[in-house]
């Protein structure tokens, strides 16, 4: 217990160091930067970014390479790196040796039934960083990305395909077809890949998306039409609609509507508008729900209330209530 009791403190001295001007803050943080716990150089790290203590970037830095000695170990979780590497990209501080240690690290740490890695957050933050480092070509931050993209965890080929677009440069959009094309077992890369590409190319994101919209699996469907619904290209919308108009699942149908709403297009906002009609009160609800995004919007806000009116139906005026917390 005075162990713990001495941590507890210990974390309690460093938490009020926050509110202290930096000049103050500065050794103490500096102190705490060397101390056993991967915990309380976490902390320090994100408190020395949050004041603004780029003078502790040497520290911080040092830090850095301590905890890949015995990691699984010294450094449970990756707590203390993960920390100091985005304190460090948040300092914009160029080290790509440093960054790409951090992309190549795997620190296996025992669970049940076996082990599980630890340093997925860290490679991510470590490629986003990467891309900062103006030392480092595009040629070469985009081959490292390529070895994320095809990361033994899914979190880490999403973020480096989102890092993929962060780079924004074309010959980016070519690795996000070949992955798209290849395919992933997990859904959520799929979105984060039709997304990055819709940012890097809209008219080939919108045309690979489009296609995905009536195959390449029940999961993917719904990332595809989420990630349309994300862009601001007219031609998302068309593809959505088009979509909805030829498919016979009312599920898929209510999604494809919530992502026409998500896209706040003034054609889509319309097109939903117009279904809301007593002749199909199932279209009408769905088109209502889609449209609560803009529920802040007085425009629109009073739009969907004057033509639910109009409607004269009980269920919608209590779908509508239901959806825009009237």
């Amino acid at each position: 217990m005075p162990g713990k009791k001495a941590f507890n403190q210990k974390l309690a001295e460093l938490s009020a160091l926050s509110s202290r001007p930096p000049s103050e803050a500065g050794p103490e943080l500096r102190r705490a930067l060397r101390d056993r716990s991967n915990y309380v150089v976490a902390k320090a790290a994100t408190i020395s970014g949050e004041l603004g203590l780029k003078d502790l970037i040497p520290d911080l830095t040092a830090a850095f390479e301590r905890f890949f000695e015995k990691a699984e170990k010294t450094d449970p979780q990756c707590w203390a790196k993960n920390a100091i590497a985005k304190t460090l990209k948040d300092f914009e501080h160029e080290d790509p040796e440093l960054y790409l240690r951090g992309m190549k690290h795997f620190q296996p740490e025992p669970v049940w039934g076996g082990a599980r890695d630890t340093a997925a957050t860290l490679r991510a933050t470590c490629a986003f960083a990467l891309i900062g480092c103006r030392s480092v070509s595009d040629l070469d931050i985009l081959r490292n990305l390529v070895d994320l993209l095809a990361d033994p965890e899914p979190p880490v080929r999403g973020d480096a395909a989102r890092a993929v677009a962060q780079l924004n440069r074309r010959e980016g959009a070519l690795l996000l077809r070949l992955k798209i094309h290849n395919g992933d077992e997990s859904p959520e890369v799929m979105g984060a890949c039709f997304s990055a590409l819709l940012e890097l190319s809209p008219a080939e994101g919108i045309e690979l998306a489009a296609r995905h919209l009536d195959g390449g699996g029940e999961d993917v469907r719904y990332e595809a039409a989420a990630a349309l619904g994300e862009s601001k290209e007219p031609e998302a919308f068309e593809a959505l609609k088009a979509c909805w108009q030829r498919t016979p699942d009312p599920r898929f149908r209510k999604a494809l509507l919530i992502s026409m709403g998500a896209s706040r297009q003034p054609a889509a906002i319309a097109f939903l508008l117009a279904l809301i009609a007593p002749d199909s009160l199932t279209n009408a609800a769905d088109a209502i729900a889609a449209l609560a995004p803009n529920r802040f919007r007085e425009d629109v806000r009073a739009q969907v209330e004057g033509v639910v009116r109009s409607a004269g139906s009980e269920r919608l005026v209590e779908v509508f209530r239901k959806e825009f917390k009237d």
